[in-house]
């Protein structure tokens, strides 16, 4: 029996050990790789083509959603589940557009889990439960809100979305620039844009759009502010 091959990427290794184990329990299912940030993932995916990822919304260098549109753009045949401790609209929803075809709360069941993954191999989509019931609610008026505008992210560029998460962490300028690969002077363009797509004006005012649209989870800038003020943070 050929297994469904299975890449983890998340950021906290306690996390991808949990899901190894749980995974390594299944006849049909192969961990072939662990990533530990967006960058990794994608490095991965083009390397071993895996049928499946199970990606971490909130990872450093690149999110989960930029993350998964490079690993479709680099290995079309994968299939990605978006992993995460939120299942507000906009995660869900940015998660679909990113080309994500599961979404999973991180307190979902193995037995879930191991089914979503068997799932998305076959072609079908997978939402935790929650989610499903909330997606089919949505459908049920999906008339009523044809026209009306659709997260904010749509117009942006994934490279502007990825300055928004690394000003969102926390980076200045010149960080994200090293972070990125590119000048100052284009991350600097890049925020310019941003102030006038978003019309915010302010880190505070990227930070709320960027928790807000899914971009990074609450956690990740607790975590943040937390260390910066010398306390611990959590993951």
């Amino acid at each position: 029996m050929k297994r469904i091959s299975v890449i983890l990427a998340d950021d906290h290794t306690i996390v991808r050990e949990g899901f190894r184990k749980m995974l390594e329990l299944e006849d049909d299912l192969e961990v072939v790789g662990e990533a530990r940030n967006g960058s990794q993932a994608v490095m991965m995916a083009k390397k071993l083509r895996p049928a499946v990822v199970l990606m971490d919304i909130a990872m450093p260098l690149l999110n989960g959603l930029l993350a998964t549109r490079q690993v479709l753009k680099a290995a079309p045949t994968t299939k990605v589940i978006i992993l995460s401790a939120y299942s507000d609209e906009a995660y869900v929803q940015n998660a679909t557009d990113s080309g994500a075809v599961g979404f999973l709360l991180k307190q979902t069941s193995a037995k879930d889990v191991c089914r979503a993954i068997r799932e998305v191999q076959k072609g079908n989509k997978f939402y935790s439960s929650a989610i499903a019931k909330r997606l089919h609610r949505l459908d049920d008026i999906a008339s009523d809100l044809a026209g009306i505008p659709r997260s904010r992210n749509a117009s942006l560029t994934a490279r502007e979305i990825e300055v928004v998460q690394l000003i969102a962490e926390g980076k200045a300028n010149k960080e994200a620039a090293a972070e990125m690969g590119i000048s100052v002077k284009t991350v600097e363009h890049h925020r310019m844009n941003l102030t006038h797509k978003l019309d915010i004006h302010d880190t505070a005012g990227l930070t709320r759009y960027a928790i807000s649209n899914g971009i990074i989870q609450p956690s990740v800038r607790l975590s943040i502010a937390c260390n910066e003020t010398g306390l611990v943070g959590f993951p």
